[in-house]
């Protein structure tokens, strides 16, 4: 099969001899004349790989390509995060299969790797998950505490580039360009030694993806899971990319895919093999960016400040809901959610969003921009409830939430507004409550709107 050479662990070797590497457990430097293959059949996906093992400590981790040494572009991603924290804080679940979700009506937030072999999947219906595993044992997820995990992975990222961009609470694209005179060895081995500092003090393991841009990086993370080390060099670029389906392109969902399987294109390959003016009058703007992704070229920078993109929380009910009023009940403690977030993070949103899935699955999702930004529960409700209205017309919904983005700075948020004489007295009785909550907890003072039944 052809494909890039990865710097992976023992489940995808590579051949011996062709370039130096190091071990990923011990460090020890591995020359390109040393490499020994281990015994055994080959297994791996590149043709005529054998396993080599480190000299030092007979591991057979081995990082070894061609570019090792002059990638720096990474995206690094925690292994079955949420699972992983739970598994560490209760040793009796270590070899169970795990699922962190809600209840009976339900999603699966995650799941570790033993339910996954028997088709459990992220955002699973938890009635499908538990058909699949009956044997799973079935966790509430604890977003506080993985918050807390996120955060202080995150502060040990920091400590190796200054330029890290989060894209979710447990994976985030780093930049070491430059770092090698600051950590004396290459990102690979700085990134490698992160991934064991991690599960040496924090106990969870994670897997990244080492290219020269974000696109690639991300992909190559997806490549040997869990714990890898998985590299795509410029070299290898368009060979590895040919083969793949369409859907690996960053911004190709299924309609998308649909659309271009329904023009008989199927792989990146063919892509590849187009005129960017032809795919632009095909697909508009969309045409150009297939042209470069197709490829490997994407200029993005890894952007520290690109952190949130959105902010947004959501719930799936015991029971499907029809009645406005019932689900405005639902909805107001997700807008205090929103609210909570984003006065944490000091951001305030100008875009709110509604986001219901009928009792069928059907998503729907809408969307309003406020005349001004806010960090306000009550304007977040306000707007939400009134794209409700326009939904709750007797379909019965399974689930509801709310998020907002188009992010502004706080000192921009909640302007006082002529129009609404009122709106500044709503200001001040929510920042009163967040300051008795700031003191007292949480559940110390709530709006009466929390308490009707």
């Amino acid at each position: 099969m052809n494909g890039p050479n990865h710097a992976e662990s023992a489940e995808i070797p590579v051949s011996p001899g062709e370039t130096g590497g190091f071990c990923r457990d011990c460090g020890n430097d591995i020359p390109a004349a040393s490499a020994k293959p281990a015994t055994g059949s080959p297994t791996g996906r590149t043709a005529g790989a054998t396993r080599s093992r480190c000299p030092a400590c007979r591991s057979t981790r081995i990082a070894r390509h061609p570019e090792l040494d002059s990638l720096a572009i990474a995206h690094i991603d925690c292994d079955a995060f949420y699972a992983a924290i739970e598994k560490r804080d209760d040793p009796s679940l270590r070899d169970k299969p795990l699922i962190v979700g809600g209840g009976h009506r339900g999603v699966v937030s995650t799941c570790c790797y033993i339910a996954r072999m028997s088709g459990v999947r992220s955002a699973m219906p938890m009635f499908k998950a538990r058909k699949l595993c009956p044997e799973a044992v079935v966790v509430p997820p604890n977003m506080a505490k993985y918050r807390d995990v996120g955060e202080q992975i995150r502060n040990l990222m920091l400590e190796l580039t200054p330029l890290v961009e989060p894209l979710s609470i447990d994976e985030a694209f780093l930049d070491l360009t430059g770092t090698e005179k600051l950590h004396h060895m290459s990102p690979a081995r700085a990134l490698n030694r992160l991934a064991l500092k991690i599960e040496r003090e924090i106990g969870i393991t994670v897997s990244i993806g080492l290219s020269h841009n974000k696109f690639l990086a991300k992909i190559a993370s997806d490549l040997d899971k869990p714990r890898g080390l998985s590299v795509i060099g410029r070299a290898e670029t368009l060979r590895f990319l040919a083969e793949k389906p369409v859907s690996m392109i960053w911004g190709v969902g299924k309609v998308m895919r649909e659309r271009l399987e329904q023009d008989g294109i199927v792989t990146i390959g063919q892509l590849q093999t187009m005129d960017e003016t032809d795919l632009a009058r095909r697909y508009g703007r969309m045409g150009a960016h297939l042209f470069h992704l197709a490829r490997g070229a994407d200029n993005r920078s890894v952007d520290p400040e690109g952190e949130a993109k959105s902010i947004s929380a959501e719930t799936t009910f015991d029971a499907d809901i029809a009645d406005l009023e019932e689900l405005s009940k639902e909805l107001w403690p997700l807008c205090e959610t929103v609210s909570r977030r984003l006065k944490a993070a000091e951001l305030s949103g100008h875009v709110v969003h509604l986001k219901l899935k009928t009792a069928g699955f059907k998503l729907i999702s809408r969307q309003a921009r406020l005349p001004a930004p806010t960090q306000l529960a009550e304007t977040l409700y306000r707007m939400a409830r009134t794209l409700l209205k326009r939904e709750a017309t007797g379909t019965y919904f399974r689930l509801i939430g709310v998020g907002t983005d188009d992010f502004h700075s706080p000192q921009d948020a909640d302007p006082p507004d002529l129009a609404d004489p009122n709106a500044e007295q709503r200001r001040k009785v929510e920042r009163a409550m967040d300051e008795v909550r700031r003191k007292l907890g949480g559940k110390a003072i709530v709006k009466g709107r929390s308490l009707r039944s």
